[in-house]
């Protein structure tokens, strides 16, 4: 496996592949800003590699932009399909590359979200990973119903909401947490038994609810545009789902668990990284903020 970290990393590993493509390349789309992607793309259909493309039928804001992309991608050769309308919003982001490699992206195809923001992509080349996502991607491209098979490949809604809630109930030490907007009532409960039975539970993104036996902080000099839980420093879910009920029972979202040891070790030690910028954060708030007799 392998992880992408945006901003560090950049857009040249994805467009490496995007550009060593040899047969099919498959993705769907949300929102999308970025004309060498879309060059990319259109530079593949010309070597002769089968371009589909599955696009959002709505986003808030940018629905606009989806439809002319439709039109410019068709009129380069690309295999289009537009998403149905029976989920609220189909929000998941996926790459698979030549049948072989499955890249599940926590960032659209856009600026903000790779320059601008901290967000994840996470990669695999394991066999039964890709052929679940090949599935998933048939299924919404031709609006055919979706059954999921693997407790690896999170979906929602179909699985997310019973193997997070595993995912989250299974730790014994420690969870580092990246979510925007972590609503779910559920889920809030599972994390402060969790933190009451003496699991560290540490939050960097926003809670809407009472969490108070967790620590919770506010990402300091990017946006957030990830949602990863890391479990005892040896698993951890990446995904387009947030632990609200939105995402894990009315939308399509799409995640990985992986206990591959080099991503989960490299997970952690952006967050460690991470979290202590939020906490220089608020001691330089605090400084800044202080009374004249204070300072």
């Amino acid at each position: 496996m392998e992880l992408l970290v945006e901003p560090e990393d950049g857009l040249a590993p994805l467009m490496r592949q995007l550009k060593t493509a040899r047969k099919t390349i498959d993705t769907t789309i949300f929102r999308f800003d970025m004309p060498e992607v879309q060059k990319a793309f259109e530079a593949a259909v010309t070597r002769g590699v089968q371009v589909r493309a599955l696009i959002a039928h709505t986003n808030s804001g940018g629905e606009k932009r989806l439809r002319k992309l439709e039109l410019e991608l068709l009129a380069a050769g690309v295999i289009l399909a537009r998403s149905g309308d029976d989920l609220v919003r189909y929000h998941g982001k996926m790459l698979i590359v030549d049948r072989q490699v499955l890249h599940v992206m926590l960032f659209n195809y856009t600026r903000l979200d790779m320059a601008k923001s901290r967000s994840f992509s996470v990669s695999t080349r394991t066999k039964r990973l890709v052929q679940e996502a090949l599935q998933l991607f048939e299924s919404d491209l031709t609006r055919q119903p979706y059954t999921a098979k693997s407790v690896d490949l999170v979906v929602s809604p179909e699985n997310s909401r019973a193997q997070l809630s595993t995912f989250v109930r299974g730790a014994r030490q420690q969870l580092l947490i990246y979510d925007p907007k972590l609503t779910d009532p559920p889920m809030i409960k599972a994390l402060q038994e969790r933190a009451r039975s003496g699991v560290e539970v540490r939050i960097i993104g926003r809670v809407g609810g009472r969490a108070d036996a967790c620590a919770i902080a506010k990402l300091a000099g990017l946006r957030l545009h990830a949602r990863v839980i890391i479990r005892d420093s040896s698993r951890a879910f990446l995904g387009s789902q947030s632990l609200r009920k939105a995402e894990l029972d009315q939308r399509r979202e799409v995640g990985l668990i992986t206990g591959d040891a080099t991503v989960v070790k490299r997970l952690k030690a952006v967050f460690e990284s991470d979290w202590a910028g939020t906490r220089a954060a608020v001691e330089t708030s605090a400084v800044v903020t202080a009374s004249p007799a204070a300072r």
